[in-house]
């Protein structure tokens, strides 16, 4: 249920911020190029976001407040549904990953602008962003996991494959109708 364009985002920033986090760390034109690849990839996922017909458009997967609260309460009775696209807490993820990512990008930015260049409280929203967003990876690595498991589906294939296996009984496909 992946296309390719959320496949190919997905992978570019995982490699990305891979990079950038440990080897590309203290490498400064490698790591901004890189950076730059991830944040163009991000653009490129925000319009894919608004303009897809499928389980990729952000309207047929972002949940509201409410839906993400019975979501967890369903989990925590362990009765919550299989979903085609993203489910409720992925979708939340997803979100925060987004935000984080462009807080990442948009700082390592203005790191380089004559105006900003050497302003610590820029440096400093850089590294916690960066910081929060390996931690939030680690929670989206885990969740994945969960989910592969409870679900009895490999969600990390699926992200290569673009494929998940059918909606059966209850299982909610969440794309949106094209129109």
């Amino acid at each position: 249920m992946w296309d390719p364009i959320v496949r190919i985002f997905h992978w570019t920033v995982a490699s990305g911020v891979i990079a950038n986090l440990t080897f590309l760390r203290h490498e400064e034109n490698p790591h901004i190029y890189v950076g730059y690849v991830v944040v163009t990839a991000l653009v490129v996922r925000l319009i894919w976001g608004l303009a897809a017909r499928n389980h990729a458009r952000f309207a047929g997967f972002v949940p509201s407040p409410s839906g993400l609260i019975i979501y967890f309460k369903a989990m925590l009775g362990n009765r919550e549904p299989r979903y085609l696209g993203h489910n409720p807490a992925g979708a939340a993820m997803i979100v925060l990953l987004l935000v984080l990512l462009a807080a990442v990008g948009t700082t390592g930015w203005m790191m380089g602008l004559d105006a900003l260049w050497g302003v610590s409280w820029v440096e400093t929203l850089h590294e916690i962003s960066a910081n929060v967003l390996i931690g939030a990876v680690a929670l989206h690595v885990i969740g994945a996991i969960v989910e592969s498991i409870r679900h009895h589906e490999n969600l990390p294939l699926a992200m290569i494959t673009g494929y998940k296996r059918a909606a059966e009984g209850t299982d909610i496909d969440n794309a949106p109708i094209a129109g």
